[in-house]
């Protein structure tokens, strides 16, 4: 189902095709006029004369799925004809990617055509393979040169965008020995001194590298990469990025000094963009894009998943351990996440412990479930999160986390999330949620309960009507 849109004072119009995926191309055909749905006035950035031509896609997940009883929908297949190679999307059909989901059948005809693109669509959404298969489709793999890569937030969120890559690049079942040059996939994210990704690239450079910004700048100023052959940038989770004073400088420095967006596509992708309006307009203004960026914001039906509860708790800050202990008896998770707030560096220089040291070291000596506890923290060295994100992959947990597991972790068996510590904002609420529920086909209800003060009341109170979902309160037993 293909979709064109123009924008209306007060309305967004949406056009429908039932041509076959051949005549779609042809500018003479001219689409349908099947529903028009009542939005709020184009924002001004959109309405009034500015020197930027980026243009804000957006589609409402209903209105989508009500329009699908009418008209077939392309499979993925369909949908990257001619542009992505055949070997990556009989892999991707062979572990199940056969239907697009809606920001893939909105962002594919985007991305594929080499535009400049913001994704704009809820945590599990579908967004990291709508960009992977933006990336497989400009690499060449005939050349041996670093064509594309693919920023993360953390290491975390790279692992696992590496291991849907490499997925994707395998040789499909009953392909030919050399049916053509496999794709090479490099991680940057350990932090160290990456010698083995130095001698990589000398030997033979990947097509596509994973990194975090702090370890690609690093082998960008140390000369043992350079960017000129690069054809596609991805940006995951780049409001994330964009709100770390530790990595929001290189970023910039990477968008603007190291390559240029004219010489490049670039892929920005995020659950949520504060102000994305305005964000779109110094995309443009600062060079990031190019002045025909579109921003493909995929609206859902509810921001949150039907069998997701919510929960919240008003207590002091001396009752939230036993509390908590509590709630793990009562609750009996199959797994949970505990996320707690990371240490200012002034209750570091004053030898405070941490909420992540408390939390972890109270559930080892009170807790007597069956569950593993376990601990993840921006500042634990390489091999200690390493080993605690592997730990939690195949079996039942709880994990005592700070904000580094609300982005991209998919853990599926997570039933529970506990705000031990109240998130910072809205934003914050909806990526910790988002580590549950995650499992599409299943039914089973899942929930987040929150510890609050009686001050934090209003601002939860706040989040509710930002984010379109209902809390119920506990009372303490």
């Amino acid at each position: 189902m293909a979709f064109a849109a123009k924008h209306y004072p007060g309305a967004f119009l949406i056009f429908t095709s039932s041509s076959s995926p051949q005549k779609r191309n042809n500018s003479s055909s001219k689409p349908t006029p099947r529903r028009l749905l009542r939005l709020s006035p184009p924002p001004p950035l959109l309405s009034s004369p500015t020197p930027s031509r980026a243009r804000s896609f957006s589609c409402r997940a209903h209105g989508v799925a009500q329009q699908s009883t009418q008209t077939t929908t392309l499979t993925l297949r369909e949908l990257c004809h001619g542009r992505v190679p055949v070997s990556i999307l009989t892999r991707a059909e062979e572990v199940g990617y056969v239907t697009p989901t809606d920001v893939q059948e909105q962002s594919l005809p985007i991305l594929l055509s080499g535009q400049d693109c913001v994704l704009h669509a809820q945590t599990g959404s579908g967004k990291t393979l709508a960009y992977l298969l933006a990336v497989f489709a400009a690499i060449d793999f005939a050349r041996s040169t670093v064509q594309a890569i693919i920023i993360v937030p953390t290491r975390e969120l790279g692992m696992q965008v590496t291991k849907v890559a490499r997925m994707l690049s395998a040789k499909p079942k009953g392909a030919a020995e050399k049916s053509q040059k496999e794709c090479s996939i490099m991680t940057l994210l350990d932090g160290g001194m990456l010698t083995r990704q130095k001698s990589w690239l000398k030997a033979e450079p990947p097509h596509i590298i994973i990194a975090t910004v702090e370890s690609l700048c690093r082998m960008i100023d140390r000369n043992r990469l350079k960017l000129q052959s690069i054809t596609i940038l991805v940006i995951d989770e780049f409001d994330y990025i964009f709100g770390s004073t530790r990595q929001v400088s290189l970023l910039r420095k990477l968008l603007t000094s190291y390559s240029s967006s004219k010489a490049r596509q670039t892929v920005l992708a995020s659950a949520s963009i504060p102000q994305h309006n305005r964000f779109l307009h110094d995309c443009v203004q600062q060079k990031w894009t190019k002045r025909d960026v579109v921003h493909v914001h995929v609206h859902p039906v509810e921001p949150m998943p039907p069998q997701l509860h919510h929960k919240f708790l008003i207590c002091t800050r001396k009752e939230r351990l036993q509390v908590l202990l509590q709630l793990l008896d009562r609750d009996n998770p199959k797994s949970a996440i505990i996320f707690v707030s990371e240490q200012s560096e002034k209750s570091k220089k004053e030898g405070h412990i941490s909420s992540t040291t408390l939390v972890y070291e109270f559930l080892k000596d009170s807790y007597n479930g069956e569950l593993d506890v376990l601990v993840l923290e921006q500042d634990m060295n390489f091999n200690a999160r390493a080993t605690s994100f592997s730990e939690v992959r195949h079996k039942g947990f709880l994990l005592v986390s700070t904000d580094i597991a609300s982005r991209g972790f998919d853990l599926p068996q997570t039933t529970h999330i506990y705000n031990f510590d109240f998130p910072k904002t809205a934003i914050d609420y909806l990526h910790r949620a988002g580590r549950t529920g995650r499992n599409p086909l299943s039914k089973e209800i899942c929930t987040v309960t929150t510890f609050i003060t009686q001050e934090e009341r209003f601002v939860l109170q706040k989040f509710e009507n930002e984010l379109m979902f209902q809390c119920e309160q506990l009372s303490l037993m």
